[in-house]
Parts: structure tokens; C-alpha cells; sequence
């Protein structure tokens, strides 16, 4: 079953740890994420016309492609940033056991 379906990570980045954590946990507890990993950065960017430099926390989203637009939305409402960072990465193949986890913790009916 695991095979079948479209799999993909999505990005986004938050300034603060509590925020990072919130987004995280309501991504899983609505099961829009079977997964998310949250790791400091650094980011460098161009915003209102000069570059910036700021420590963020990145958050990685394991999840079903076919999710995205529920995510975007949950992201957007959620989020305090202006612009939020949205960005979807296809996973191109995986262990077949961890994908069809990613499909059980997303509410996919097996």
C-alpha cells in the first residue's frame, strides 16, 4: 500500500522554539505530519531591501503530497510570520516499512 502513495517533505522555519513546537504539534496531533524534526539554523535572506541574518529553527514535515494543500493552509493560519517559508520536497523512494508509517500516522486507511 505504502507504494502507491506520493510522499514528500515540507519546509518550514519559525523564530522561536515555542512557536516551532506549536506548529509541530498540531501538524501531528491533526495528522497533517506523521513526523516533524525541528533543528537550529542560521538564515540569511533579503527582506524589505537589505539582507538579514537571523537563528531560526527549521522544521521538517514527513507526509503524503496529496496533504499539502491542508498543510499550506494549517501553516498560513498558524504561522506569525508575514511570509511564511512553505516549501515541498517530492521523496523520491524510501524504506517501504517507513512510508507506509508516514501513511498510518497520516490517516490513511489500510
Amino acid at each position: 500500500m505504502a507504494q502507491d502513495q506520493t510522499y514528500c517533505i515540507m519546509l518550514t522555519t519559525a523564530g522561536s522554539q515555542e512557536e516551532a513546537d506549536t506548529l509541530a504539534a498540531g501538524l501531528v496531533e491533526n495528522r497533517l505530519a506523521a513526523c516533524v524534526q525541528i533543528t537550529s539554523i542560521t538564515s540569511y535572506y533579503f527582506w524589505n531591501n537589505q539582507v538579514n541574518h537571523d537563528p531560526e529553527l527549521l522544521l521538517l514535515i514527513k507526509t503524503r503530497s496529496s496533504l499539502y494543500p491542508q498543510i499550506e493552509a494549517f501553516l498560513t493560519q498558524q504561522h506569525s510570520y508575514d511570509l511564511p517559508e512553505i516549501v515541498q520536497v517530492p521523496i523520491q523512494g524510501g524504506l517501504p516499512g517507513y512510508l507506509s508509517w508516514i501513511a498510518k500516522n497520516t490517516g490513511v486507511a489500510e
